[in-house]
């Protein structure tokens, strides 16, 4: 039901309400009517500024004409005004905050706005100018700001009925005016931003009966002559309108719980009713330009975590006159109102990617969104690449796993071995609550591990070594974007060599010794972003006296499984320790001894297959300069076979020497060696256990104390170098596969930066 009733402007002031109240400064003036909002900055003609950043996780709450104001979800004190003109920031210090549609916003320093007593208003295109007003004394709830320097606010009056006023404050004075045609009975009373000099408030309202019945009113209220011009009702109760309502100079529209978005023609009086069918607590993002109605599904992009597979409705405009529909956005988030008739939107569009879009009629009178501030983030679904190793494991728990820009997608994910083409096919439908589908693993990463594959197909229980081919098609869950198709392949083995993974979790770890003797293990992951290793967490402590030993070589996996380590202690005697690894944590057996006379060696290394037999080897120089290949058998009781001399002279060269896996791109088994003037040298193996002559890596490798062959830590098929120096430094090498340059320029490596300096790391 609508009802209107025109105010005689030329006597508003007869039915303002003064109330005196003194502040610090003295006496309240007259009462004065709301300061107009500040006039939108006219475009200059044929120019369009690019966009500017907008903040990856930044909630939008506000947009002028100069800008834009964010924060971070569920955090207050944490917002930014940017501007469009440049992207610079100026930080607003707040617990709250709300917008007028202008460059004016609102901030408080209470839990919630209505519980903000003290406001500021921040004129952000004056420069931040800033008007206080201090609604404590005056016994006032905040509900909106609608100007530089003039609030609304609720008051509960001495016989328990309500007043809307205006609260202006000009210099030391400040002034009220009760907004007439506010029933007393309202309660809970919000509004939207203003639109034309108008804003549209909601209340409750409470009926008489036993018990009392609850209805939901609608208000327009014509702040220059402080009344209510129309009033609209709804049986709806529970749907106060907060951000889901909007106001034009021709239509209201607003949004209840449970998909029901309601218009009503300001002229008419009639209402129109749309349900989308959402599910209860859900309501579509509404939003008015003219005639134009406005409407989304308000969602993020990432979805929810349940794997809902509900297509959302897309933001769209809707002519009220001719029935036309534009589709602005392929998802909204939050819409805003802006100065000058236009519209602000979270969201995106799989054309232009993540943003802050700008929304205003054209020329044409239809409207068009403009991308005026992003994100650099795609909208549409987007596969980042596998992580997968270079050759797996099929005994491994180590998972093959794929990257996806987003969680919520449904993947037809197809395995096949190439020599047999026996295939396994399977949808794997992601999500993350509660327990989380077992497909997905955090951060758009999913995958599934050969024992999942062996469980559904018999491609997975023959487990055939080989060339196999993978391929997916990945399909958003809510209807953003198109479906994404990814090929590939790997190769496969049984009891390959996990070099340097002793918990199995398909990630390097670093053994490091303390000076008191305190043996750790490091976990690492690779970080994409700086490039390098890093620590998930502390280091886990194995314990204590490992001084005994003058050398740690993790040397893979002898048997199947994760990788081993060996230990010589001072009197020549080495020293196996099988380790077990559940993709979680290490547990480490009792030492072996595999026997003395090991000090006849210098220098030792292990964990690569140099005779290409599928089983990790040990190399060792001796005092003479001579090179030895001790070949893994795959058997823990007794890992290497009987030494085999591979040098003849000139290792003495060297004081250090490490085995790196394939680095060259062609063999596996390659070896590098620092000389005692610092250049490290490249031994390409021939797969026969022996190396082609040397080629020069570089020089000023005399900084580090320890260089260990990590394995292949930023799965991209390629074994990667680790570098420990003085003062607690790490440094990360990322391999190339190119026996030219094997190692990228290196990445500093935080993973054993933040603990006590280490004598010894392997």
């Amino acid at each position: 039901m609508i009802s209107a009733r025109t105010a005689p402007r030329g006597v508003s002031a007869a039915i303002t309400t003064v109330l005196a109240v003194t502040l610090g400064a003295g006496a309240l003036a007259a009462p004065a009517a709301a300061s107009p909002l500040p006039a939108a900055a006219p475009a200059e003609a044929g120019t369009r500024q690019a966009p500017v950043p907008y903040p990856v996780n930044g909630y939008f709450h506000a947009a002028g004409e100069t800008g834009f104001l964010t924060g971070r979800p569920y955090s207050g004190q944490e917002f930014r005004w940017t501007r469009f003109a440049d992207g610079s920031t100026t930080t607003v210090n707040a617990s709250v905050v709300d917008s007028t549609g202008t460059d004016v916003i609102m901030s408080g320093l209470g839990r919630t706005l209505r519980r903000s007593l003290v406001v500021t208003l921040h004129d952000m295109a004056d420069g931040g100018r800033t008007v206080t007003i201090d609604l404590g004394p005056l016994n006032g709830v905040y509900v909106r700001a609608v100007s530089r320097d003039t609030v609304l606010a609720e008051f509960t009056k001495p016989d328990g009925s309500v007043e809307l006023r205006l609260v202006t404050r000009t210099g030391d004075t400040v002034t009220q005016r009760t907004i007439d045609g506010i029933p007393p009975g309202a309660s809970n009373i919000t509004a939207t931003p203003v639109r034309d000099g108008s804003v549209l408030v909601d209340y409750y309202l409470k009926s008489a009966g036993t018990p009392a019945d609850w209805r939901t009113q609608f208000a327009v209220v014509d702040l220059a002559a402080a009344e209510v011009v129309s009033t609209h009702e709804t049986e709806a109760y529970g749907s106060t309108l907060g951000e889901y309502s909007a106001l034009s100079a021709t239509h209201l529209a607003w949004a209840a719980e449970g998909g029901t978005y309601h218009t009503v023609d300001r002229a008419t009086g009639t209402e129109s009713v749309t349900d989308f069918e959402l599910w209860e607590g859900e309501r579509m993002a509404v939003a008015l330009l003219d005639s134009w109605t406005m409407y989304g599904q308000a969602s993020t992009l990432e979805g929810n975590g349940t794997g809902d597979t509900r297509k959302l409705v897309p933001f769209t405009a809707k002519s009220q006159a001719s029935g036309e529909t534009v589709e602005l956005l392929d998802y909204v988030n939050t819409v805003r109102p802006g100065a000058g008739n236009t519209l602000f939107a979270r969201g995106g569009t799989v054309a232009q990617g993540e943003g802050l879009y700008r929304i205003a009629l054209g020329a044409d009178g239809r409207p068009a969104a403009e991308l005026v501030a992003s994100t650099g983030q795609p909208t549409r679904l987007v596969h980042h690449g596998p992580q997968i190793m270079h050759t797996v494991d099929v005994t491994s728990p180590i998972p093959l796993k794929w990257k996806l820009s987003r969680e919520n997608a449904d993947v037809d994910l197809t395995i096949r071995h190439r020599a047999t083409g026996e295939s396994f096919r399977k949808t794997l439908h992601l999500y993350s609550e509660s327990a989380g589908s077992e497909y997905y693993y955090g951060d758009g990463v999913f995958g599934i591990t050969w024992a999942q594959i062996a469980a559904e197909s018999q491609m997975g229980r023959d487990a055939e070594p080989g060339e196999y081919e993978w391929s997916f098609t990945a399909r958003p869950q809510n209807g953003v974007g198109p479906d994404v198709e990814a090929t590939g392949t790997f190769a496969a083995a049984r009891g390959l060599s996990t070099h340097h993974d002793l918990d199995w979790n398909g990630s390097p770890d670093l053994l490091a010794r303390d000076a008191q003797g305190v043996l750790w293990k490091q976990s690492t992951s690779y970080d994409s972003a700086r490039k390098s290793l890093v620590a998930p967490h502390g280091p886990d402590r194995i314990g204590g006296g490992w001084q005994v030993y003058d050398r740690i070589e993790t040397v893979g996996g002898v048997g199947t499984g994760s990788a081993d380590f060996v230990a010589r202690d001072t009197s020549g005697v080495l020293w196996f320790y099988d380790v077990t690894g559940n993709g979680y944590r290490a547990t480490f057996a009792a030492r072996k001894s595999l026997g003395g006379g090991w000090n006849t060696y210098d220098r030792i290394t292990g964990g690569s297959d140099l005779n290409r037999d599928g089983k990790a080897d040990l190399v060792a120089a001796d005092k003479a300069g001579a090179l030895w290949l001790h070949p893994g058998t795959g058997n823990t009781a007794a890992p290497f076979a009987k030494r085999q001399k591979i040098g003849t002279g000139g290792w003495d060269a060297y004081n250090q020497i490490t085995a790196t896996g394939n680095i060259g791109g062609d063999l596996p088994g390659d070896l590098v060696a620092r000389d005692k003037a610092g250049v490290l040298w490249l031994y390409l193996g021939r797969g026969d256990g022996t190396f082609a002559a040397r080629k020069q890596i570089g020089g000023g490798w005399q900084a580090y104390t320890d260089t260990i062959g990590i394995g292949d830590a930023n799965r991209d098929g390629r074994p990667d170098l680790y570098a420990y120096g003085p003062g607690n430094t790490g440094w990360f090498y990322a391999g190339t596969g190119n026996w030219r340059a094997p190692f990228a320029p290196r990445a500093t490596s935080p993973a054993l930066t933040g603990n006590p300096a280490y004598n010894h790391v392997s």
